[in-house]
């Protein structure tokens, strides 16, 4: 069974940086893809990146040029590296694990992050 642990949230000004990371553990391999989403308050789930193992990678246009998603060495572990931070990225951020592209995803608990001056 494989656990995800998401941290590095926290609150930081408009315009700075924050680096998530998310982490697998049990049986993580044969991990297909990782993703992560946000839920912003009185709003629905969205995604905001997704990578594979064969290298390819998503985001949503909202983050197109500010956030990067990238993998670990191991495979075991997703960052993303969200630059020029906005108060509308504000949210919940998730992490899932996906062993194929059909599979169940597997959920994270959550880091919140708050963009406010």
């Amino acid at each position: 069974q494989v656990q995800v642990v998401e941290s590095g949230g926290g609150l930081v000004q408009p315009g700075g940086s924050l680096r998530l990371s998310c982490a697998l553990s049990g049986t993580a391999y044969n991990i297909y893809r990782m993703e992560w989403y946000r839920r912003a308050p009185g709003k629905q789930r969205e995604l905001v990146a997704g990578i594979t193992t064969n290298g390819a990678i998503n985001y949503a246009d909202s983050v197109k040029d500010r956030f990067t998603i990238s993998r670990g060495n191991a495979n075991n572990t997703v960052y993303l590296q969200m630059n020029s931070l906005k108060s509308e990225d504000t949210a919940v951020y998730y992490c899932s694990a996906q062993r194929t592209n059909i599979s169940p995803r597997i959920w994270g608990q959550g880091t919140q992050v708050t963009v406010s001056s």
